[in-house]
């Protein structure tokens, strides 16, 4: 059955241009359009398509606006088209914050020079999404967007265990999340939290990272699919929104307790024996810049049994081959479950090779993570 799609934008030259691509899908049927965020709602209420794509600037409502009420009136997997900029990607992580699944860069130039790759990728997104958990993205609230007040810096080292999460900004579980598939993890001295992910991560991650306490032991790096002029914006939206600090990840960084690194876009990151980061540039002949398996391969070489990992929602199967290294050197690797996945994909591929140690829904993994490490 093909995929049923409404294209929302307010630029006529981009409604047609992108209902032509989709429509050249044999496997994609797209059902209407819409001007504007109000128009948007009343054709996703009337039409029930299966996949929206959507704009932010419109007139009359905007495209954050129309998702949350989308998610609130008929939660439908919504793809957001933005702009390679820090205000583009600014906006984005709103319209994820908000219920939106997945985006992809709004690039005119692209679409006239590159038709053929865009068309592939456009493609693949609606089909990828279509498939989407639902509940996942529609469920659960997200942690406040309000900045922690008066966060305290993370110490340099720690000397007391942490019992329990008791200072962590943590939302309350959602319905999917109401009791584990795995049994609580035993305590160690970890010396890495490796945290990689995709389609859905960055909701995803901020749900974990909120659910840590300032003193949280253990140095964290974390990998994120995402165009480079992204990663900025990102991590200052998570140290924002964190107890412990967040950072983009620069050549040199030194891993310390309390600090999340995030990998940049279009880069590969990786952590020699000394705890030291390394940023390359992103290779061509790999598909995800950054991917998760060259991190996790690096841990692995440095740290040994060492680096509890920790596989989130995502397409693909990135992180599979960097897990079973890590396994192989006595690490630990964890994977979020289907249920609160919004695409099972890398959790799957994981869970399926045999590499998971543990399988936990997403609202109990940051709070396992505080309860774990020491």
């Amino acid at each position: 059955m093909a995929v049923k799609v409404l294209v929302v934008d307010d630029s006529g030259f981009f409604r047609r241009r992108v209902s032509e691509i989709l429509s050249a899908d044999p496997n994609i049927q797209v059902v209407g359009t819409a001007t504007n965020g109000r128009e948007a709602i009343d054709q996703a209420l009337a039409l029930k398509p299966d996949v929206i794509t959507m704009d932010y600037e419109m007139p009359m409502m905007d495209g954050i606006t129309a998702v949350r009420t989308i998610m609130q009136r008929c939660p439908t997997p919504v793809l957001m088209f933005s702009s390679l900029t820090h205000e583009g990607a600014r906006v984005t992580l709103d319209a994820l914050d908000a219920g939106a699944v997945d985006f992809l860069p709004k690039n005119f130039e692209d679409i006239s020079r590159n038709p053929e790759k865009v068309k592939q990728l456009l493609c693949e997104k609606v089909h990828s999404i279509a498939r989407s958990n639902r509940r996942s993205i529609s469920s659960a609230p997200m942690p406040s967007s309000a900045p922690v007040v008066g966060k305290p810096p993370a110490p340099a080292a720690l000397t007391r265990p942490v019992s329990s999460p008791t200072n962590a900004a943590a939302p309350a579980p959602s319905s999917s999340a109401s009791s584990s598939t795995s049994p609580a993890p035993k305590r160690k001295a970890y010396k890495l939290v490796a945290i990689g992910t995709s389609t859905g991560g960055p909701v995803a991650l901020q749900r974990v990272l909120t659910q840590l306490p300032a003193n949280f032991p253990a140095p964290i790096v974390l990998i994120q699919h995402m165009p480079a002029a992204f990663t900025k914006a990102f991590a200052e939206r998570l140290d924002k929104l964190c107890r412990i600090s967040v950072k983009e990840a620069e050549d040199g960084d030194v891993l310390r307790p309390g600090l999340a690194l995030l990998a940049p876009g279009g880069k590969q990151m990786m952590i020699d024996g000394r705890g030291v980061i390394k940023i390359l540039p992103g290779d061509e002949r790999l598909n995800y810049k950054p991917c998760v398996d060259i991190t996790f391969g690096s841990a692995a070489k440095s740290y040994n049994d060492k680096v509890l990992a920790v596989v989130l929602t995502g397409m693909g199967a990135d992180g599979r081959e960097g897990a079973r290294l890590l396994k192989q050197g006595g690490s630990q690797v964890w994977a979020q479950d289907e249920a609160s996945c919004v695409i099972y994909g890398m959790p799957m591929a994981v869970v399926k090779a045999n590499l998971a140690d543990a399988v936990y829904p997403l609202d109990h993994i940051g709070r396992h993570l505080a309860e774990t490490c020491i």
